[in-house]
C-alpha cells in the first residue's frame, strides 16, 4: 500500500435515497481534474457487500475507499486525495453482482 490510512482520505458517505434505483452503476467522479478532493457517486440496485478501492497506473492498490455493506440507493463518497501525486488513477466499484472502472486524474 502507497498510501495514508482510510481515515485519512475518505471525508465522507452519503446515501440520497430519492428514488428506487433500478440498476448498479458507477458515475465519473466531479470535478474532473481534481485539486486534491473529489466526488465519487455510485448506485445499487440491491442490498450489496460494497468494495470501492483507488489504483495507480499500474495497478498497485492505493486506497480502499469503502468496505462494507450498503442498500439499495445512490452514495456519494468524497475522497481527499492530498497525500497522493499528481497522475492518473483508477477507481474500482465491485459488488457480488457488478463490477466497474473508472478514470481519474490528479493535478496538483
Amino acid at each position: 500500500m502507497w498510501c495514508c490510512s482510510l481515515s485519512e482520505m475518505v471525508t465522507g458517505v452519503e446515501n440520497t435515497r430519492s428514488e428506487l434505483a433500478n440498476q448498479f452503476s458507477l458515475l465519473q467522479n466531479y470535478p474532473i481534474p481534481f485539486i486534491p478532493s473529489t466526488s465519487i457517486s455510485f448506485t445499487l440496485l440491491s442490498k450489496s457487500f460494497v468494495t470501492l478501492k483507488v489504483f495507480d497506473l499500474v495497478g498497485r492498490e492505493g486506497a480502499t475507499i469503502m468496505r462494507q455493506e450498503k442498500t439499495a440507493g445512490t452514495y456519494h463518497v468524497a475522497f481527499d486525495a492530498s497525500k497522493l501525486p499528481s497522475g492518473v488513477y483508477f477507481y474500482k466499484l465491485t459488488t457480488g453482482e457488478f463490477t466497474q472502472v473508472k478514470k481519474m486524474l490528479l493535478i496538483k
